[in-house]
This record gives C-alpha cells, sequence and structure tokens, in this order.
C-alpha cells in the first residue's frame, strides 16, 4: 500500500544537477515552495568533475562538488524541500502528477524532470578510479588542463571526431583510439581529424586499461586483428562513446526523440515545455548538444518561470 503525502505541491522538482538546482532556487525564490527529490547520487554528472573553470563567477575555478554543494545551499536557502532518495514510479497523466519513492506518493500541479544524461564508459576499473584524474567524457569542460599533453580519444563516432579536433587546439598530440578501421562518424568529420598534423589513428584496437596510480600516465592497446598489446605514454584520456539520458522512468509517458532525450519545446512560447501539460524537462535530459554546466542552469531556469507561467494560467494559488 502508498503511503499517500496529502499535501499538492505546486512544484515536484526529480533531480539534482545544474538544472535542477537552479529550478529549485527560481522556484522557491517565486514562492512555489519547491519539493526535490535529488536522488541517491545527487549532483550530477559535475559531482564527477574535479575542477570547473568555466562557470561564470568563479574567476579561479571551483570544484566539480563544490559548485553543486554551493548551489544546494542555495536553494535550501530559500526554502527547498530535499528527499535524498531516488524516484520510483511515476504518474504524469492527470491534472495532478503523482510521484512514488518506494511507497510514499507525493502530488504536485507540475513536475519538473531533470534527471540528467550518464555518459556511456568502458567499464574498466581504472577507467572509474582516475575519473577526474586524468580520465574525462567532457572535451570543452576539461580540455584546458592538458595543455601542450599528449592524449588519448576513444571513440569512432561524430562527437569523437569533434572532440579529438578541438582538444589538438590544447594538447601536443591526440590519439583517436578505436576498435575498427571504419567509423560511425560522417565522411567529412573523419576527413577533418584525418587531416589534422596533431591526430594519430589507432584503428583496429581497444582500451585495455587506463595506467597511472595518482593521474594517467598510459594506456594500454589491444590490437583486435594480432591479439598483441602496446603501452602509449600520456597523460590524459576522454571516453567518447555517447551519453544515455536518464528517461526509464518516463519513456512511457514522455515523448522522447530518437536517442531517448525528452522532446521539449511542445508548447509555443514554453522551452521546457513537453508533450503533458504541467511537466517540464530541462538540462542534460533534454540536450544531446549542448551539455554543459551553464546551459543546464539556464535551462533549468526556464523550467521554473515555465512551470511559474502554467500555474498562474491554471489559477493554482
Amino acid at each position: 500500500m502508498s503511503e499517500i503525502r496529502s499535501e499538492i505541491r505546486k512544484v515536484i522538482i526529480i533531480g539534482s544537477g545544474p538544472a535542477g538546482l537552479t529550478s529549485a532556487v527560481y522556484a522557491a525564490r517565486g514562492n512555489l515552495k519547491p519539493l526535490m527529490i535529488e536522488g541517491y547520487q545527487a549532483g550530477g554528472q559535475l559531482m564527477l568533475t574535479s575542477e570547473v573553470e568555466n562557470f561564470p563567477g568563479f574567476p579561479k575555478g571551483v570544484m566539480g562538488p563544490e559548485l553543486m554543494s554551493q548551489m544546494r545551499a542555495q536553494a535550501e536557502r530559500f526554502g527547498t524541500e530535499f528527499i535524498t532518495s531516488d524516484v520510483t514510479k511515476v504518474d504524469l497523466s492527470g491534472k495532478i502528477k503523482k510521484v512514488w519513492v518506494d511507497s510514499k506518493e507525493y502530488h504536485a500541479h507540475t513536475v519538473i524532470v531533470s534527471t540528467g544524461a550518464s555518459a556511456n564508459l568502458l567499464g574498466l576499473a581504472n577507467e572509474s578510479r582516475l575519473m577526474g584524474r586524468g580520465v574525462s567524457t567532457c572535451a570543452t569542460c576539461d580540455g584546458f588542463f592538458f595543455k601542450d599533453k599528449v592524449i588519448a580519444v576513444v571513440g569512432g563516432g561524430d562527437s569523437a571526431m569533434e572532440e579529438a579536433n578541438f582538444l589538438s587546439r590544447y594538447a601536443s598530440k591526440v590519439y583517436l583510439v578505436h576498435r575498427r578501421d571504419s567509423f560511425k562518424a560522417s565522411k567529412i568529420m573523419v576527413e577533418r581529424a584525418q587531416q589534422n598534423p596533431k591526430i594519430e589513428f589507432k584503428t583496429n584496437k581497444i582500451l585495455e586499461d587506463v595506467l597511472g596510480q595518482e593521474g594517467v600516465t598510459g594506456i594500454r592497446l589491444k590490437d583486435t586483428l594480432s591479439g598483441k598489446s602496446e603501452d602509449l605514454t600520456l597523460e590524459g584520456v576522454f571516453v567518447a562513446i555517447g551519453h544515455t539520458p536518464n528517461t526509464k522512468l518516463f519513456s512511457e509517458s514522455l515523448k522522447l526523440d530518437p536517442k531517448g532525450y525528452i522532446l521539449t519545446g511542445v508548447e509555443k512560447g514554453h522551452v521546457t515545455s513537453t508533450n503533458i501539460p504541467g511537466v517540464f524537462a530541462c538540462g542534460d535530459v533534454q540536450d544531446n548538444r549542448y551539455r554543459q554546466a551553464i546551459t543546464a542552469a539556464g535551462s533549468g531556469c526556464a523550467a521554473s518561470l515555465d512551470a511559474e507561467h502554467y500555474l498562474a494560467q491554471h489559477n493554482v494559488e
């Protein structure tokens, strides 16, 4: 049996990265008294980022977890209520939205989805252990830290080619590692990478291990044809094999694009609106292009303002 929380909230926010926390700040300051269900792994992908240097207001940079801690404290200061658990089920079909955390059932007039996306990883133990210490999943976030260093990009799609070219602005050399000698990337993106003098292709190779104790010192590659292994000395590894949006909860209720991201902008004038009135989405769960903390925060602001406008339209006091 569900334990129903009788109060009908004005807004429930699901997810607690930069998008969710920004929407909480705006909703709380707008006197919407938001309830944020932040999840057991609160804070989003920035919790795995060592230093953030491109978030406005921090001229000397800020550690990812510290930035999220400050954003959470700001949302809490204005009256956001937090539940540190995962949402287990939703029913968004009616005017009153239902959200479950295990057996507890919460109700709200609006819901903001900000569950983010997870970078796809190779599954190596050292890949996870050295994340933020030489291993990264975001070139535009971390490229600056690898100025004049040798690095590797793993992947064969457009994002891998794009990241390799971008990183060549900073790195002295970029190895592009791919398990085959053909690529999913478009022909023009492959040619652009091949013509870049700083990029060396390592095809028919799989990343067998990331080497290093306190930071990355190299990688071990295994040839898929000969089975032989080779070690490369370098200081950074960028895994560019895509992202998976965290939309499993919403796959039967919200419209998704072919890659699984929530489709937004359904209602004219409301850029974060979904196919269900009163449900809004922001951040990486609906953005498969920019995937930056600042763009996530901006869309979180928009989602809160869209929810506030919806509540006013429906005379919710």
